[in-house]
């Protein structure tokens, strides 16, 4: 059964803004919400609103709000905090971050209610200014890093075997913040998380 949308949805994604971090392995949060956007909003264009660019969709009692913050991965939080406290989301059951995660294989994905941060600076900086981690993460899959420096890794662009892994795993990601916008977490960690 479909739970209702309440007034304002806000689904986040994470990376950095500018030419040289576009298709970057730290921008996975962006891609996913590029395509979700133009499925969402078709044609809108984006704005500057709350430190980001923003698209919103819906009309009445069902919207929501696509923010790619553009105050750099660390800083994530100011972007995220302003639109919170705009739209008096506390506590942030109606957040979504999209983000990038090198513990999980490229080409996975996984949904979470809330959870820590898993050594992601972005995810800790909306813990911060939000004052908790009660709110939900959609996780994309970059790999691990291996040998390389981490902040080389995550700066760095895919692989051609890791973006044939990724493509797919994009369309998924897409299709899960959609069920979490319409049936919340749960089902969407049911319909799109892997099995172990």
């Amino acid at each position: 059964m479909s739970r209702a949308i309440s007034t304002m949805k806000i689904i986040v994604g994470i990376g950095n803004p500018g030419m040289e971090y576009e298709r970057t392995r730290h921008n996975v949060g962006f891609d996913v919400l590029d395509r979700l956007a133009r499925r969402l909003a078709p044609g809108e264009i984006a704005r500057a609103r709350f430190k980001g660019a923003t698209v919103e969709s819906g009309s009445g009692d069902e919207k929501v709000l696509m923010l790619k913050p553009t105050t750099y991965v660390n800083c994530t939080g100011e972007a995220v905090g302003e639109a919170i406290r705009f739209y008096k989301l506390i506590p942030a059951d109606d957040l979504l971050v999209i983000v990038d995660d090198t513990a999980l294989p490229c080409g996975t994905i996984r949904m979470r209610p809330r959870g820590g941060d898993g050594g992601h600076n972005g995810l800790n900086n909306i813990a911060r200014h939000l004052g908790g981690d009660e709110w939900a993460r959609l996780r994309v899959g970059i790999d691990p890093p291996g040998d390389i420096p981490l902040k080389d890794y995550v700066l760095g662009r895919f692989s051609p075997d890791q973006e044939t892994a990724l493509q797919p795993a994009l369309e998924q990601a897409v299709g899960a913040a959609e069920c979490w916008l319409q049936d919340g977490p749960e089902a969407a960690m049911n319909r799109f998380n892997a099995t172990d």
